[in-house]
């Protein structure tokens, strides 16, 4: 049977059998796929620790019937050691990984910018060095702009006109004017604004300046729009937004 190699992320694992999981992958190459790890969960195995959720691992992989099979992997990055050792990075860890699986709905196609998206995502998670609220905020915005969804913190999002705008109307598609403003739309503080706007094009200088209050306020934002665009809410997120507002 044909063998490739390919990069990618663990997303997640489900049990198979006695000994074996099925692991889900984002790769650099071939988009989403699943594949079985055999004997992974054995405490003799040496691959079982490389195949864990946050793991970046270069893979070698021959296809099944049903399921491609890991032959081979090497541990290029482990991310999972410092994000679950913090429970806010986990949880938002949690949510990135679960937003990459949702974002990249059929199997086997290509998304390297997703994937290049979640590995950046990862790596600053685990740095320790950025709160994860805002890192995940800004990996979740761009994942939206990278499947299309991108949304306007300036411009009018129905007329164009420029901002800034005091109104948010997330199936509007970002800032409304007043002439365009839906009923029931959000009219969330300038500054916020301002923050998501830093975080969908990385300006950390302006995002690691904005205060608390614009940082959980422009989390509920971004946490409805995303839902909005994925038709169903994360199954993780509620615990990132529980964090966030203790």
């Amino acid at each position: 049977m044909p063998n490739y190699r390919d990069e990618g992320i663990v997303l997640r694992t489900q049990k198979l059998g006695e000994a074996d999981r099925i692991i889900t992958i984002l790769t650099r190459s071939h988009g989403r796929i699943r594949a079985v790890a055999k004997g992974v969960r054995r405490t003799s195995s040496r691959l079982g620790s490389r195949v864990e959720p946050f793991s970046h691992v270069d893979l070698q992989l021959y296809v099944g019937r049903n399921l491609d099979v890991v032959t081979q992997a090497e541990s290029l990055a482990s991310y999972g050691s410092m994000i679950s050792a913090d429970y806010p990075r986990w949880t938002a860890g949690q949510a990135m990984l679960e937003t990459a699986e949702r974002f990249t709905a059929e199997e086997r196609e290509p998304a390297v910018q997703q994937f290049l998206l979640l590995v950046g995502g990862l790596r600053a998670l685990s740095g320790g060095e950025r709160d994860p609220g805002l890192v995940l905020d800004s990996y979740l915005l761009r994942s939206l702009a990278v499947a299309g969804y991108a949304p306007s913190f300036d411009a009018c999002a129905r007329c164009g006109a420029q901002g800034p705008h005091r109104s948010f109307n997330v199936a509007a598609g970002g800032s409304v004017c007043s002439s365009c403003r839906p009923p029931g739309s959000a009219s969330p503080a300038e500054a916020t604004l301002e923050l998501l706007a830093a975080l969908l094009s990385g300006d950390w200088t302006i995002a690691e300046q904005s205060d608390q209050r614009s940082r959980r306020e422009g989390g509920g934002l971004t946490a409805a729009y995303l839902q909005w665009h994925l038709d169903r809410g994360l199954r993780s997120l509620p615990l990132v937004e529980r964090t966030a507002t203790t």
